[in-house]
């Protein structure tokens, strides 16, 4: 039977858990032939369908944290309880692992005297600006890295995360606005119809810029008009939750598009950006069965995408020459573990703190 993915969501129990650890794993397997090889055209996936499995992972991490997010907001509608849940859900695994790329990666790493690597400033620009994210990451720390096949990056994952930040603060603004329209129009306007605008005229852009390149190429262009319409591709599908029908037959439908499409890397491009949000919230909610034990286990993507480049650049360091096959095992054995740990001792005991806060402001 068809439904409609408002039905889905009475229930946590869904797939969001594994479909994000596979996209974890996706990045850090897209990671194995940069950080290795020092190229980024090398990864299969990229050769063969003009997009990374990392890109593909990211773009899954968006839209799936803009309909989560969403659901989140529009039902408690309490901005206090609602920043504190992002917060306790974003910086304090984030901070361990920043302590961990500066005071253990780094300081071993380092090409520096451990005095002068401590005293220089750049080890505390690492630490500032990426426990706070919201101007952005840094990538480097003094002396570290700075002989690799991807020289000075420590851990090249986290740009996204000032993104993930950001959105989350775009969409109560644009809640608040939207609200605010709807009233002002006494109801010309539709709730619908302006957060699908949303996404609608940023994802035009950035596909007509995928082929004219009329935006740069950095942090405050090109990319915001990715992550952004992605993430709020995701809000929009969670407003169109009464309309939006998980069907066999579309699922099925829209794959074989996919597939056909591969034969040409725009062609592929296209198609994906206008089936992929479908693609994922079928797979998060339909499957069942074995494949839902999944989620006793806890959520370690998180842990496994804030880790993974740092474990990858200090096994390159170790064991110079190491093949991508090589790297890909011995890294995801070891950030799984880390992640592991990062879960249970950090992440799951924060977020028990949700809730637990002083005031309240509705929305």
């Amino acid at each position: 039977m068809n439904r409609s993915l408002i039905y889905f969501l009475e229930s946590r129990d869904n797939n969001f858990n594994l479909i994000r650890f596979i996209a974890a794993f996706g990045v850090l397997f897209s990671h194995s032939f940069s950080l290795a090889l020092g190229r980024t055209d090398t990864e299969p996936f990229k050769q063969f369908f003009g997009m990374s499995f990392g890109q593909i992972a990211v773009d899954i991490f968006f839209i799936s944290s803009g309909f989560l997010i969403a659901n989140s907001l529009f039902i408690k509608k309490d901005l206090a309880n609602f920043f504190w849940a992002r917060f306790l859900r974003i910086y304090p695994g984030l901070f361990v692992a920043v302590l961990f790329s500066v005071f253990f990666v780094g300081l071993y790493f380092t090409s520096y005297p451990v005095e002068q690597y401590l005293m220089n400033p750049q080890t505390y620009i690492f630490l500032a600006k990426n426990t706070v994210l919201f101007l952005g990451e840094e990538p480097g720390l003094p002396g570290v890295f700075e002989s690799l096949p991807w020289p000075g990056v420590v851990n090249g994952s986290l740009w996204t995360l000032p993104f993930e930040v950001r959105a989350y603060c775009l969409l109560v603004v644009f809640s608040i606005v939207i609200h605010r329209l709807i009233t002002w129009s006494k109801g010309l306007l539709s709730e619908r119809l302006l957060y699908s605008l949303i996404p609608l005229m940023g994802m035009i852009i950035y596909i007509a810029n995928h082929f004219y390149t009329f935006l740069p190429i950095s942090y405050f262009s090109s990319e915001d008009f990715r992550m952004y319409s992605l993430f709020f591709i995701g809000t929009a599908c969670y407003i169109f939750k009464d309309y939006l029908v998980l069907s066999k037959r579309f699922f099925y439908t829209a794959l074989f598009f996919l597939f056909i499409s591969a034969i040409h890397s725009d062609l592929f491009f296209i198609v994906y950006n206008v089936t992929i949000f479908y693609v994922i919230f079928y797979i998060a909610y339909i499957p069942k069965g074995r494949i839902r034990k999944f989620n006793q286990y806890g959520d370690y993507s998180y842990g496994i995408y804030i880790y993974a480049w740092p474990v990858q650049q200090s096994i390159i360091a170790l064991m110079p020459g190491i093949n991508v096959l090589e790297l890909c095992i011995y890294s995801f054995a070891l950030t799984v573990l880390l992640s592991y740990l990062s879960w249970h001792c950090i992440e799951k005991k924060a977020l028990k703190l949700k809730g637990k806060v002083l005031f309240k402001f509705k929305v």
